[in-house]
């Protein structure tokens, strides 16, 4: 298989100590791009360097709900310069309701900022969303349509969101969280993406698979690319096509969201 991890942070420290080898394992599977998000400041300028090491990994860089309240006065600066200095997608991004403490306001802000840049250079956004996609609607809804289109990366929202948000040009994405079998929600959602809208991702090192050897399951503590197998897997079955056929679909759409050749 040719396998492209939609969403990833190789920049983590988790995976730092064998880097290498996972770059490595990934390969063996059939990995063979990944987009490699940046979250906030400080690690931008390592996605960066990790794209310039490794063969396929393409550079994202924003600032995500998570570390907006540690933002620099002069992070918009240094974002748009990131961007004017390279192709990189815009994200991670996005509305995250669900972590504590929050201040919406500044979320919402600084959310719609990113927006814009992505609307500016012509680039597509990696979109993160929990607890919030009422709002996410609406603020996409209101700030008009990205010419390049968006991810919603580990879709989590519910099947009836789908179609408003493929019309607004999303593409969903989807992780490890869809291997557990009681993500009923997560399933119902990945069996109605349209085919042209879907992807997978691995999250690395976040959102590990669930990994079944017979009658025993596992759950790796460090999520890493090469467990991209098994979303494909997962996401196969309850589609009822086979792995090579997600693979090729999966690759195909990321390509075109991202811009790069298949």
């Amino acid at each position: 298989m040719n396998l492209f991890d939609a969403h990833c942070h190789l920049q983590d420290e988790r995976l730092a100590p064998d880097l290498d080898g996972a770059m490595q394992r990934a390969a063996r599977v059939g990995v063979q791009r990944f987009l490699c998000c940046g979250s906030s400041e400080e690690d931008w300028p390592q996605v960066a360097a990790l794209c310039g090491k490794y063969s396929g990994v393409l550079p994202a860089f924003g600032l995500h709900p998570w570390y907006v309240g540690d933002r620099s006065t002069e992070w918009l600066a240094r974002l748009t310069r990131a961007l004017s200095d390279t192709s990189a997608v815009v994200g991670e991004i996005g509305l995250d309701h669900a972590v504590d403490p929050r201040n919406d306001e500044e979320q919402e802000s600084v959310f719609i900022a990113q927006l814009h840049l992505a609307r500016q250079f012509n680039r597509p956004a990696a979109i993160h969303c929990r607890r919030a996609w009422e709002h996410l609607l609406a603020v996409l809804k209101e700030t008009g349509p990205l010419p390049r289109g968006f991810m919603i990366h580990s879709y989590s929202g519910g099947h009836e969101l789908i179609k408003p948000l493929a019309e607004l040009g999303a593409y969903f994405s989807f992780s490890g969280s869809i291997t557990r079998s009681g993500n009923r929600r997560g399933h119902h959602a990945a069996r109605e993406v349209p085919a042209d809208r879907l992807l997978i991702e691995t999250d690395a090192p976040d959102l590990s698979p669930v990994i079944r050897d017979g009658d025993r399951t596992s759950e790796p503590a460090v999520n890493e690319p090469a467990n991209l197998q098994y979303v494909v897997a997962a996401l196969a079955e309850l589609r009822g096509t086979d792995s090579n056929q997600i693979a090729e679909l999966t690759r195909n759409n990321a390509c075109r969201l991202y811009g790069v050749t298949n």
